[in-house]
C-alpha cells in the first residue's frame, strides 16, 4: 500500500497526472460514448445518414480526449478503458431508471457494479494491475482477510474530484 501511495504522488507531483481532472475528463468520456450509441440508433430510426455523420466527429473527440487518459496501452487496454467506462455510464443510467421506479435493491445492485467497472478503470488508467499489494479479484472476502488494497480501494482512496 505505501508502494502505491508514493507512485500516485510522485506522478501528482510531476504533474503527469491530476486525477480530479482525470476523473471529470472520464465521465466526458462515457457521455461521448453514449452520444455515438445515440447519433447510431437515430441514424438507424430516422434513415438520415447525418447523424451517421455526427457519430464520426463524436468518436474522433472521444479518441482524442481517451488517449489523454490512456495515453500509454499494452494488449487491449484502449478498447478495455472504453467498454469500462461504457459500462459504468449504462449501468448507473439503468440504476437510476430502476432509482426512479422504486426499485431500489436493482439499482443499489447496478450501482455497485458501475462503481466496481469504473474503478477497474481507474486500475487500467493508473497501471496498477502490477501493483504491490493490488489483487486482480477484488472480492470483499479477500478484502477481509488480507490487508491487500481492491479496485475500489484505489477509487476510494485515491481518486477524489474534491480533492484538488
Amino acid at each position: 500500500m505505501e508502494q502505491l501511495m508514493k507512485k500516485v504522488k510522485r506522478l501528482k507531483e510531476t504533474g503527469q497526472i491530476d486525477l480530479s481532472l482525470e476523473e471529470d475528463l472520464s465521465i466526458g468520456v462515457m457521455n461521448l460514448i453514449s452520444l455515438e450509441e445515440h447519433a447510431f440508433f437515430t441514424a438507424k430510426k430516422t434513415n438520415k445518414p447525418e447523424y451517421l455523420g455526427m457519430l464520426n466527429e463524436i468518436r474522433e473527440v472521444r479518441k482524442k480526449l481517451l488517449g489523454r487518459l490512456i495515453s500509454t496501452h499494452e494488449g487491449e487496454t484502449w478498447c478495455m478503458s472504453k467498454h469500462l467506462l461504457a459500462a459504468t455510464m449504462r449501468c448507473i443510467e439503468v440504476g437510476t431508471k430502476f432509482s426512479s421506479q422504486g426499485r431500489d435493491a436493482d439499482a443499489s445492485e447496478l450501482f455497485d457494479t458501475a462503481y466496481r467497472l469504473y474503478s477497474f478503470f481507474w486500475t487500467l488508467r493508473l497501471q496498477l494491475l502490477d501493483a504491490p499489494g493490488v489483487p486482480q479479484s477484488s472480492s470483499s472476502d479477500d478484502h477481509a482477510s488480507t490487508s491487500k488494497w481492491t479496485a475500489e480501494d484505489i477509487m476510494n482512496k485515491l481518486v477524489d474530484c474534491c480533492k484538488e
